[in-house]
């Protein structure tokens, strides 16, 4: 055995391990959620209680019963927001789940010949799509980590199925915060966010996606990650042994049932049987009324691009374009229909657990927890480290806030107000902060829900090997974001 395999063994070792640490310990989304709901009342009740950091309003001391009702204030207030993030991930989901889609992600699954290639392609494909839209990576990339498991099932290809689902999530893990639907930056292009009279009064006036999600500093960003991602998802993979196939996760004569193997079992769209019908069912599947809706929707998403130009691309244009998008393809409205509702099953642990971390927010928030946790990292940068700082904070607050947009409201102004003073670009300061955002989505299983409920398997089977990846990036993400220019784009 040469030096690289050496080398490539420790480092397969070494994922198993830590892969195996977290199987046995790691609780589900909602009992995570439950457990940090508890810690955030004990350190915001003891922290206020010492003096060591003020609550919001600038208050007095913060007992138990204040923090119930900064808990009670924040669950509910983010419901425009969260039905926002259900949009997407619904869309995403449709689209998905579309027949041509299927069919692309069957070919595709076929080219890899090892079980590395295979977790490459995965990851690759996931985090290319995330840029685009992220619920339609969460969703593709589920259904591709559970594809490729199956062809990798029919040709003998040892493959570790745990390692293909955190590919099919690196999406969510780096890269989804940083493209058309990432909420901070997206946020800011909206003039009722910015200005005098909201919380980032600090900013005078929309920041378009030239100076966030378009800007060569985040495209060269993205690049990068993707490039060095791939490369340790390749050396972790596991061999032999320790790959553990599909049908230790979900039974064989179950791998069917899904109809995305792109034979016989596909599930095309129905075709609306209008003979005999009555007139109200041959309007509801006529695809000409729902072909025109739809046609009618694009044109004018791209209307506005062409006239309003890039600047007006925010979240509720971006739902309408994949909302839009969906009836285009499906075509028949009532299959349309009956897509979405197969789709609310994924967006179940949505509705469910966002109220739960909106409190935990909400009490982050009044206590005053999360800007001491802005100003205490933040304070402690300077110009060159501010993207750093910026990014472990989000990093940090992720973990108790796994919400973009949500973290964005609660640590937004801090952050900017921060890089105001420093001297950096409002732009690069947002995109640093995503950055941490999207990182340590990599140890928090809230938005893997969906992911889970696809590929069958559960959050602690497969977050030791994301949790690796997290470990991984660490000094990665550290010395791009210290080292890459954002002045010189």
């Amino acid at each position: 055995m040469g030096n690289n395999d050496t080398g490539r063994s420790v480092i397969e070792r070494f994922g198993y391990r830590l892969s195996s640490i977290v199987e046995r310990w790691m609780p589900s989304p909602f009992l995570f959620a439950i457990l940090l709901t508890y810690l955030v009342f004990v350190a915001g009740l003891v922290l206020n209680q010492t003096g060591t950091i003020e609550p919001a309003n600038g208050g007095g001391a913060v007992g138990p019963v204040d923090m119930i009702e900064f808990w009670f204030g924040g669950f509910w207030g983010f419901l425009g927001f969260s039905m926002q993030m259900v949009v997407i991930l619904m869309t995403g989901f449709v689209l998905a789940y579309h027949p041509a889609a299927n069919k692309l992600l069957v070919r595709l699954a076929r080219l890899p010949n090892t079980p590395p290639q295979a977790v490459v392609l995965v990851a690759g494909f996931s985090m290319a799509v995330a840029w685009i839209h992220w619920g339609f990576s969460l969703i593709l990339g589920a259904i591709f980590a559970r594809e490729m498991g199956k062809v990798a099932h029919e040709r003998g290809v040892d493959v570790h199925y745990p390692l293909l689902c955190v590919a099919g999530y690196m999406g969510l893990g780096l890269t989804w915060h940083w493209g058309w639907s990432g909420s901070a930056p997206l946020l800011l292009t909206d003039e009722t966010e910015v200005g005098e009279g909201t919380a980032f009064a600090m900013v005078s006036d929309p920041i378009p996606v030239t100076e966030t999600i378009i800007h060569p500093y985040t495209i060269t960003l993205t690049i990068l990650s993707i490039l060095f991602a791939v490369s340790v998802l390749y050396l972790i993979t596991p061999s032999g042994e320790r790959a553990r196939g599909i049908t230790e996760y979900i039974p064989e004569d179950e791998l069917y049932e899904t109809g995305t193997d792109g034979g016989e079992d596909i599930i095309e769209p129905d075709e609306p049987d209008t003979d005999g019908t009555v007139p109200a069912e041959r309007i509801n599947n006529s695809r000409v009324l729902g072909g025109l809706v739809a046609i009618t929707g694009v044109a004018y998403v791209f209307w506005i691009l062409v006239t309003e130009g890039i600047e007006v691309w925010d979240l509720n244009t971006i739902n309408f374009a994949f909302l839009m998008a969906g009836v285009l393809v499906w075509t028949n409205p009532s299959t349309y229909r009956e897509k979405f509702g197969e789709a609310a099953p994924a967006a179940a642990g949505i509705i469910l657990l966002f109220p739960f971390f909106a409190g935990i927010q909400g009490m982050m928030a009044d206590s005053g927890l999360a800007g001491a946790l802005a100003e205490l990292i933040i304070g402690l940068s300077t110009v060159e480290t501010f993207p750093i700082f910026a990014w472990l904070a989000a990093a940090i607050l992720n973990l108790f806030v796994p919400s973009g947009g949500g973290q964005w409201i609660v640590m937004g102004p801090s952050i900017l107000e921060a890089a105001d003073q420093l001297g950096v670009e409002f732009g690069h300061a947002t995109m640093a902060f995503a950055v941490g955002e999207a990182h340590t989505n990599l140890l928090n299983p809230f938005w893997a829900i969906p992911l889970l409920a696809i590929t069958r398997i559960k959050a602690r089977e497969m977050f030791g090997y994301a949790a690796v990846m997290l470990l991984a990036l660490f000094p990665f993400l550290a010395v791009v974001l210290y080292l890459l220019p954002y002045g010189m784009f």
